[in-house]
C-alpha cells in the first residue's frame, strides 16, 4: 500500500467515523427507546451495525480493496471523536430543524387536501344524498297524495254501483231473487267445502312434516 492510498484511506475514515456518530445520532433521535418495546430495539440495533459495518467495508473496499490496518480504527475513533466535540450540536440543530420543517410541511399539505379535496367531496356526496332524499319525499307525498285519490274515487264509485245494484234488486221479482239467492248460497256453499278441504290438506301436511 503506497503512502498516498494510506493517506486517502485514514482520511476516508476519519470521515467515515465523523459520518457514524451523525448517523448514530440520527437513529437514536428516530428510534425513541422508551417508547419501543425490547425485542424492536434489539432488531433494530442489529440491522443498524449491520449496516454500518457493511457501509464502512465498502468504502475501505473502494479506497485499498478491503485491507484493514490498526490504523483505520484508530482512524474511526479519530473521526467519531471529532464529531462528538466539534459537529455533534450542530448537527442536532440542524436535524431538528429538517424534522420540524418535514412535519410543518406535512401538516401544510393535509391541511391543503383536506380543504381542496376532502371538504368538497364530502360537501358533494352530502348534497346529492340531500337531493335524493328530497327526491324520495316528495315522490312519497306524491304517491300518497295519487293513492287516496283513488281510494276516495273508487269509494264513490262503489258507492255509486252499490245503489245501483240495490235499486234493481228491489226492481227484481221475488221468483227470481230467490234463485239469486239460491244460486249465491249454492257457490258459498261450494268455497266453504273447498275452504275446508284445503284446511285439511294443511294440517295434513304440517303433521307429515313434523
Amino acid at each position: 500500500m503506497t503512502l498516498s492510498t494510506q493517506f486517502i484511506t485514514m482520511l476516508s475514515m476519519i470521515g467515515m467515523g465523523s459520518i457514524f456518530g451523525a448517523m448514530f445520532d440520527t437513529y437514536q433521535r428516530f428510534l425513541k427507546r422508551p417508547k419501543r418495546k425490547q425485542w424492536i430495539v434489539f432488531f433494530n440495533d442489529v440491522f443498524f451495525w449491520v449496516i454500518q459495518a457493511l457501509l464502512i467495508f465498502y468504502i475501505l473496499f473502494l479506497v485499498n480493496q478491503g485491507e484493514i490496518r490498526f490504523y483505520i480504527f484508530l482512524a474511526l475513533l479519530c473521526g467519531f471523536a471529532a464529531y462528538q466535540s466539534l459537529l455533534k450540536g450542530i448537527y442536532l440543530r440542524i436535524l431538528e430543524a429538517l424534522i420540524q420543517a418535514a412535519i410543518k410541511i406535512y401538516r401544510f399539505v393535509k391541511k391543503t387536501l383536506h380543504l381542496l379535496i376532502y371538504q368538497p367531496i364530502v360537501g358533494l356526496i352530502q348534497l346529492v344524498v340531500m337531493i335524493v332524499l328530497g327526491l324520495g319525499r316528495g315522490l312519497w307525498t306524491l304517491v300518497t297524495f295519487v293513492y287516496r285519490v283513488i281510494r276516495w274515487v273508487l269509494h264513490i264509485l262503489l258507492t255509486i254501483v252499490q245503489r245501483i245494484l240495490l235499486i234493481f234488486w228491489r226492481l227484481l221479482p221475488k221468483g227470481l231473487k230467490k234463485q239469486v239467492e239460491k244460486l249465491y248460497n249454492r257457490i258459498a256453499g261450494n268455497f266453504k267445502k273447498i275452504a275446508k278441504y284445503f284446511d285439511k290438506w294443511v294440517q295434513k301436511w304440517k303433521k307429515r312434516k313434523e
